[in-house]
């Protein structure tokens, strides 16, 4: 029987945190949460979190919420007939550092399901402490880089939670690199697979959010509408794999069945398949390298089965090889990429910016990021400061083209 691992949890209130407390309600023998962080914009589910599993540290991102969050852990305990006295309740650690206090404490895995770039100074805490990083924060590695991967003490303390990277992680262990002649990351095409671009001028959050095979967050979901998230993704394959750009290939598989391929020098190509769940990655992630038996329900092999597979449209969808310029420019510029898109995902889902806006937008930022004389992307080797300068640039350049202020 495996050690039980103590696990810390960042982002606890969201699709990938509530998913990954499923997970540990169900394993109790396998994994003991000691900290749970949260932006605290639903301090009722993180008091339910917390008093269920009984939760040492609590981290509050938005220092105005830890009334509320207090409130909540009380009148939940009570609730629950449980006693309210200080020595019931968790140690409430608060401020927008509060998360990155968290990820330094001991224990086995931390678990980043934070959204955004805000997750990579966690990150960095988590690998600084030495304690082995389930990543589902996409956006921090990206962002980060050079710095997340100077950072990394030993070779198999990353264990990524994207279903795609951790489907390329299952097919790669025990191979050697050197055979791999490709990664083949599969994409679902959103909701808007096979529409050309001048379909997609009208297109609403509402149906941005439409995604036809994945329950996720808003931000993640329309990114998977733009594939901006595919492009993240082939720049986060390049840093944890080492595998040159022009080795990574997108295609689109509508059933997000098959989540990944490596194929090798000798022609063979291995696959990982599964249906559609984030349990399957995120239990790889706490338990790595041991598996979690009945963490999500297999292929039904008894009912007749196809699976399609078709070349991505880069016309429609720039947004892959946009990313592929950032990641082959380097420095600063796929924290650019991510920051310039976050603040376009923002101004869309509030009405400011059209669905085709976002990637155009995220464009034009990166060419002034990298082709202008941008003095953040000379840098060569970025420390966080240049990184978190290149991030703030980013949304405020995006802002500024989103509400037509000039140069």
């Amino acid at each position: 029987m495996p050690t039980r691992r103590d696990v810390i949890l960042l982002g606890s209130t969201g699709s990938i945190g509530t998913q990954a407390l499923e997970l540990v309600a169900a394993n109790p023998d396998r994994f003991r949460v000691v900290g749970l962080a949260s932006a605290g914009s639903d301090p009722a589910l993180l008091a339910q979190q917390v008093i269920a599993l009984g939760v040492p540290v609590v981290a509050v991102a938005r220092s105005t919420a830890v009334q509320d969050v207090q409130l909540a852990l009380y009148a939940e305990a009570q609730r629950r007939g449980y006693a309210t006295g200080d020595h019931a309740l968790p140690r409430i650690l608060a401020g927008p550092d509060a998360a990155t206090q968290l990820a330094a404490l001991p224990c086995d895995v931390v678990l980043n399901a934070i959204t955004g770039a805000v997750g990579l100074l966690p990150t960095l805490a988590a690998l600084g402490a030495g304690t082995t990083l389930a990543l589902a924060n996409k956006e921090s590695l990206i962002a980060g880089g050079s710095l997340v991967q100077a950072a990394v003490q030993r070779a198999d303390q990353v264990v990524p939670v994207d279903s795609e990277h951790s489907a390329l992680a299952q097919a790669m262990r025990g191979e050697s690199p050197a055979d791999v002649r490709r990664l083949i990351v599969t994409a679902s095409g959103g909701p808007f697979r096979g529409r050309a671009r001048v379909d997609l001028a009208d297109v609403t959050p509402e149906q941005a959010m439409a995604h036809p095979t994945w329950d996720m967050g808003p931000v993640i979901t329309i990114n998977s509408a733009t594939l901006v998230n595919k492009g993240l993704e082939v720049i986060e394959a390049h840093l944890l794999f080492d595998i040159a750009f022009e080795q990574i290939e997108v295609v689109v598989h509508p059933t997000s069945v098959v989540h990944s391929m490596v194929e090798f020098v000798d022609g063979s190509t291995i696959a990982q398949a599964s249906p559609p769940t984030m349990l399957l990655p995120i239990a790889l992630g706490l338990a790595w390298p041991d598996r979690v038996p009945g963490a999500a329900a297999p292929c039904d092999w008894s009912a007749p089965t196809s699976w399609e597979f078709c070349p991505l449209d880069d016309d429609a969808f720039p947004a892959v090889r946009l990313a592929r310029e950032a990641g082959a420019f380097g420095r600063t510029a796929p924290a650019v990429y991510n920051a310039a898109n976050e603040a376009c995902v923002e101004a869309f889902t509030g009405g400011r910016l059209g669905f085709l806006g976002i990637v155009d937008t995220v464009a034009q930022v990166l060419s002034e990021h990298v082709n202008d004389g941008d003095v953040r992307s000379m840098v060569t080797t970025p420390d966080v400061a240049d990184v978190l300068a290149a991030d703030t640039w980013a949304r405020t350049r995006a802002q500024e083209l989103i509400e037509g202020i000039p140069a």
